[in-house]
Parts: structure tokens; C-alpha cells; sequence
């Protein structure tokens, strides 16, 4: 569908995508598995052999971010190289070679009365997708729409709306081209931001708002939204290393966990170190990051056995720093006493997202599990490994913060729901 001519046609426009979209639902829900498999498994083809062309529709998304003065973390977020196509080509790959869980029956249990019930996995039914940055977010959420049988509404930011239109053209081809509708999956072409405060108020069409941005665009989103959100507000992931760990471990994971990519949400951005192993964990791992240019925000603890790496860019840690998403190469650094405070400082400061322990105890890691409150929690690997792709979900729609109806890395069961089911033979109530 082409974009509105002008700004009176908004409402129109958003009103259309949805019709269009709760048409496209019905008959998504009803697709063969074989039909849904075939349009991911095109969609992989499609996007191997149009690398190229997409190339350079992102490099003018690029010059025109890079011309506007965009963060360097946000162009970063924008590009679209052959890795980051590669990456969602396998998981549209990944997601076709899984079972198909719509239709899946659990639970079925006889009841005195003679009645069996049970549910059955359903799709969600049209859901509206909203998004910053990352046109890779395009493919991964058309992906996943078209495996759980749903239709989808995607709006992406006007920064990459080049290659996000390049993207969805891919998208509606491989519909097609295996018996699916074109409208199962339809993207904004407008940048007009009318069409947001549209698409979140018509519960009408929409089932489901799925918001992916800065905190901004959520808190906006979650404010006016008229029907409900899945949201993710932001990642203050932590890494925590316990007294005792296995320290060259601890290096390498924490290294990774800050420095393998500084944009990402499931980047470290507070690292907590147990006082037991502070004085020989902290000048190592501060050197690494001297070496890697990461600037330090340091409690008193922290700085007085930092001062003396090398290289070393400390700063004095603010209260505010204990709650910051980065996004940069910089990391809170505190000392604590051991687990117990560690737990209690990332339920206090942390987002919710995603949070490490790096240990050799057992039961500190089993407490660690059970205790701190986030979507993803873990032991002794990088947070990093936060992401769908990685889960095994096939692709990821984002992370949730949010504790109903998903939690963590939302793919396929988070985009459907369960409905009761009940089978008789005959029987009534008395």
C-alpha cells in the first residue's frame, strides 16, 4: 500500500492497514504449516541473493543518519551488512525447520462430569510492531508473525526507512510466492508520526502493541496506548563476579559481555565485583578495557585499585550511574560485599533484563538464579547470549521487561495465546 499524500489521510491510511491486516489474520491462522515454512524458507533465499541491493538502499539510510548528526551507537544499530542478513536469513531457517505449535493441544484432563479439557495454542491475531533503528528488526518480526500465524503492522523508524521498505518488499514476495497474503505483513510507508498514536488506538484491528526503541518511544507507547503492550523499557544488564570464580574466566566473559558490541541492550553496563576477589580481578579486567578505550565510573572502592592500571579512564560513579543503559564503552564498576548485596543492588538499580553470575559455588549460583528478578538470569556466561536467535526462538520480536504476558526474549509462544478447550460426549450440567 503506498504512503498518504497528505496528513488528512492519516486516519484512512492506519484505518486500511488494520482492515487490511485483520483479513490477513484470518487467513493466517488457518495456513498449512508447509505454507508458512515455504514463505520463511523464500524469505531466506530472497535475502541471500539481494545483499547487494540492499546494501546500498541501507548506505543512504546511513549518509542521511550520519548527515543528521545521529549518535555514532545508533548508525551502528542501523547497518545492515551481509553478517547481520546472513544472521536473520538462519533464523528465518531456524524458525521453518521448528514444529509448528499453533493447533498444539496441552493440558487435556478428564473431569468428574465426564467433560475433557484442555487448551489449545492460538495465534495472538494482528499485532503492531514499533520500532528504532535496526531494519534487521524488520525481517525478525515478519519471520516470526508468519510462523505464528499471525498478521503484523510494522512501523520502523524513519532513519532506515529505505531499507526497511527494501526488506518488506522481500517479505510480501515470499508470501506470495507461497500462497500467503501480501497484507500478512505491511509496513508504514509514511514517516508522519501521526500514524503511531493511530496504530496504538485501535484495538479494532490491533491486539497487541510491541514497542522497540529508546525509553522514550516506550514510555510514550505505554502511556497511550489503547490496547496492550508488550514493552521493554531499557537494558542495565550487570555482571556479577562472586567470590570464588575462576578469574580468567571472569576476564573473558566479562570482556565479552561489555565489549563484543556496545549498542545492544543485552550489553553489560554494570559490572558488581565480590570484595574477596576484587584486588586481583579489577586491575586485570581494567586493563582490558584500558586497552579497549572504556571509560570506568568507579565507587571509591573500585577506583582506589583501579588508579593504578595503565591506560586507565576512571571516573567518579554517581548515584545515577548504578541505573544507566550506556550503550557507549563505558561500565559502572562497584565492590560489594558478596552475593547478598549484589542481588540486592541489581533489584534495586537494574532494568529487569537481563543479569550474570560469574562463580564456582554452586549454591550462590542456585540463590542468584531464584532471586534476582529479571527476564534473562544467568551463570557464568556473557549477557550477551540474551537474544532469541541464540535461545533457540528462531528470531526475537524483543525483549520483554514486563512480567504478563512474556518475559525475557519474546518469540513464538509470546506471540500466541491459549484458549480452553472442552470435549464431551453428551453431557450436561446439573
Amino acid at each position: 500500500m503506498n504512503a498518504p499524500d497528505s496528513a488528512a489521510r492519516i486516519s484512512d491510511y492506519t484505518q486500511n492497514l488494520g482492515r487490511q491486516a485483520r483479513a490477513a489474520a484470518a487467513l493466517m491462522a488457518k495456513a498449512s504449516a508447509a505454507k508458512k515454512n515455504a514463505a520463511l524458507r523464500r524469505l531466506a533465499e530472497l535475502l541471500r541473493a539481494n545483499t547487494a541491493a540492499l546494501a546500498q538502499d541501507n548506505a543512504r539510510d546511513i549518509a542521511r543518519a550520519e548527515a543528521a548528526g545521529l549518535a555514532a551507537p545508533m548508525v551502528d544499530r542501523l547497518k545492515l551488512t551481509p553478517k547481520v542478513i546472513e544472521t536473520v536469513a538462519q533464523g528465518c531457517e531456524q524458525l521453518a525447520a521448528m514444529g509448528d505449535i499453533i493447533g498444539e493441544i496441552v493440558g487435556m484432563k478428564q473431569q468428574p462430569s465426564g467433560i475433557r479439557v484442555g487448551q489449545m495454542r492460538v495465534p495472538i491475531g494482528v499485532f503492531g510492531m514499533i520500532f528504532e533503528s535496526r531494519p534487521n528488526v524488520t525481517i525478525e518480526a515478519a519471520s516470526l508473525s508468519i510462523k505464528s500465524g499471525n498478521a503484523c503492522i510494522l512501523r520502523g523508524g524513519s532513519e532506515a526507512i529505505e531499507s526497511n521498505k527494501a526488506l518488506a518488499k522481500l517479505v510480501q514476495q515470499a508470501l506470495v510466492e507461497s500462497g500467503l497474503p501480501a497484507d500478512a505483513v505491511q509496513l508504514v510507508q509514511t514517516t508522519d508520526r501521526e500514524v503511531v498514536g493511530q496504530l496504538i488506538a485501535m484495538p479494532e484491528y490491533v491486539d497487541v502493541i510491541i514497542p522497540r526503541g529508546g525509553k522514550s518511544l516506550i514510555e510514550r507507547i505505554s502511556r497511550e496506548a489503547k490496547v496492550p503492550v508488550i514493552k521493554h523499557l531499557d537494558g542495565n544488564c550487570h555482571t556479577y563476579v562472586d567470590d570464588p570464580c575462576d578469574l580468567d574466566m571472569a576476564v573473558t566473559v566479562t570482556d565479552n559481555a561489555k565489549t563484543n558490541k556496545y549498542s545492544p541492550c543485552n550489553a553489560t553496563e554494570s559490572l558488581l565485583v565480590a570484595r574477596g576477589v576484587a584486588a586481583e580481578f579489577l586491575p586485570r579486567i581494567g586493563a582490558v578495557f584500558a586497552a579497549k578505550g572504556v571509560e570506568m565510573r568507579c565507587c571509591p572502592e573500585s577506583w582506589a585499585i583501579l588508579q593504578g592500571v595503565p591506560g586507565a579512564n576512571l571516573k567518579e560513579a554517581t548515584e545515577q550511574d548504578w541505573y544507566e543503559e550506556y550503550l557507549s564503552p563505558i561500565i559502572a564498576v562497584k565492590v560489594v560485599a558478596g552475593l547478598d548485596e549484589a542481588i540486592a543492588h541489581i533489584n534495586k538499580y537494574g532494568s529487569h533484563h537481563t543479569d550474570a553470575i560469574l562463580t564456582r559455588d554452586h549454591m550462590h549460583a542456585q540463590a542468584f538464579l531464584r532471586e534476582v528478578d529479571s527476564g534473562s538470569v544467568m551463570v557464568n556466561a556473557s549477557t550477551r547470549f540474551a537474544d532469541g536467535f541464540e535461545y533457540g526462538l528462531g528470531a526475537e520480536i524483543g525483549i520483554s521487561t514486563d512480567k504478563f504476558h512474556a518475559r525475557g526474549p519474546v518469540g513464538l509462544e509470546g506471540l500466541t495465546s491459549l484458549k480452553y478447550i472442552v470435549l464431551g460426549e453428551g453431557e450436561v450440567r446439573g
